[in-house]
């Protein structure tokens, strides 16, 4: 593998990636809580970390790729008990809601996707284990982990302090101290519940990562259980700093090796259209623009970054990858050479610093512009043509963008019965034509034309696409 460079938010500097075993990267990322369909938030945490994926792919690393779903909640039961629905069926939709929007994002699938539910008995393991060394303890309402007895307690955030009890639980003066946190939360009423030695009751959201990682993914025999721990920059305190509390006093190794997260999200309401509004939902914004453009404009700033999302920044993004169609249209029909070694090595080296896809995109806009000079003096370059097709195809394998066929991609937004009716209308002209009927023809392409569709005839038959 070439140098990887990544930036370790514990160390908060960058630093080698050096995997814990020679060309094997175990990575595991915070999925979502599936209440509710996905939001940018989400989209921006699965592009940073897809982004890993390919990068340590591109370098000669299998990875092992595993993403959580948490599927126990208090939100999740909030929305059972006011809609009359089973656990499952929630859960279920917005799971395969997730996925839905993930492939349209071009993300690359998972190795594992655990689900809470389905690893309970790995985290009652586990919190018997941390019972029995009295780490955890029992009071009235549920199962606690008393953080005075991890004396590292505070290493992953720096952040040791009494947020545990402020941000996500109510004042308990049964708890040891006030920043321990809930392992396990026994039954209340309208509540899910299932069966414990300790109690019946409910895993706490923290003792789900933790049971999860060192029952899928683990290394049994070294200092850190796996290579990398990602997620969004909001997941660094409790989240991250409890699950390696619960990981560190349970097993005696630490977590992860390294720690990874992505940058915020927020939504400039006053450039975002009446059709999207301020919609945090992928799904509002996927209903206007493609997923591959909503991927392209994420890439465009460093997923450390925070990311002010506006459809002004979206459609001008959506203008720059439009320019690299454009060059693929040029280029269309031809069959792939070998991708161009000095393009492929510059974008690599951008990328092997710490993800800068935001570089790497700059490395491409400049391909791009060279490509149409190069184009414009010499249109019937046969080689060149060929070298373009296999740098799209590149650009496709470690950037997750220009996969789709160059018409195409322009076609977005015409539904299909449209469609139907766009191939019906060329069909028409393509017989007028065959049988020199050029007034039928000519009148088929204006009847096009109303429809707000160009037809071009080239040499690998018609194409189409929205004016």
């Amino acid at each position: 593998m070439e140098k990887v460079f990544i930036y370790d938010s514990v160390k908060k500097e960058k630093v080698l990636f050096e995997p814990i075993v020679e060309n094997q990267a175990k990575i595991y990322v915070c999925g979502p809580t599936v209440y509710d369909d996905s939001h940018l938030g989400h989209a921006r945490s699965a592009i940073a970390f897809d982004m890993l994926h390919r990068v340590l792919k591109m370098n000669n690393i299998n990875v092992t790729m595993t993403k959580n779903f948490t599927d126990i909640d208090d939100k999740i039961i909030k929305k059972m008990n006011e809609s009359s629905r089973s656990l499952e069926d929630i859960t279920t939709q917005y799971i395969n809601a997730y996925k839905a929007d993930m492939h349209s994002l071009n993300i690359l699938d998972n190795t594992i996707e655990p689900k809470a539910t389905q690893n309970l008995e790995a985290m009652i393991e586990m919190i018997n284990d941390l019972l029995s060394k009295d780490i955890a303890y029992i009071i009235e309402d549920g199962v606690y982990f008393d953080v005075s007895k991890d004396k590292s307690y505070g290493n992953i955030s720096k952040r040791a302090s009494d947020e545990n009890s402020i941000a996500r639980v109510e004042v308990n003066t049964q708890k040891r101290n006030s920043s321990d946190f809930a392992l396990w939360k026994f039954e209340k009423a309208n509540d899910v519940s299932y069966e414990a030695n300790f109690g019946k009751g409910r895993p706490g959201w923290h003792i789900e990562c933790s049971a999860m990682i060192q029952k899928h993914l683990a290394y049994k025999d070294k200092d850190f259980q796996i290579d990398i721990h990602g997620g969004g920059a909001d997941l660094l305190f409790p989240h991250h700093e409890n699950e390696a509390a619960q990981t560190r006093c349970s097993s005696h190794k630490e977590l992860a090796k390294y720690w990874m997260h992505n940058g915020f999200v927020t939504i400039d309401g006053e450039k975002m259209s009446k059709s999207l509004g301020n919609s945090f939902f992928l799904k509002d914004i996927l209903k206007s623009y493609s997923g591959e453009v909503v991927r392209f404009y994420l890439l465009t700033a460093h997923y450390r970054t925070d990311f002010n999302f506006n459809e002004e920044d979206l459609i001008s993004s959506k203008k720059r990858l439009d320019k690299y169609y454009r060059v693929k249209k040029r280029v269309y029909g031809s069959t792939a050479s070998a991708v161009n070694s000095e393009f492929k090595a510059k974008v690599l080296s951008a990328l092997n610093d710490d993800i800068n896809s935001s570089k790497a995109i700059s490395i491409v806009d400049d391909m791009i512009n060279n490509a149409n000079d190069k184009l414009d003096k010499n249109p019937k370059d046969k080689n060149l043509k060929k070298e373009l097709i296999a740098n799209f195809e590149f650009i496709n394998e470690i950037l997750g963008i220009c996969f789709n066929d160059a018409y195409e991609y322009f076609q977005f937004g015409i539904n299909e019965d449209t469609k139907n009716k766009i191939e019906k209308l060329i069909e028409k002209r393509t017989e007028a034509k065959k049988e020199k009927d050029f007034a039928t023809a000519d009148s088929v392409r204006d009847e096009l034309i109303a429809l707000g569709i160009s037809v071009m005839d080239t040499p690998n038959g018609v194409v189409w696409e929205k004016l």
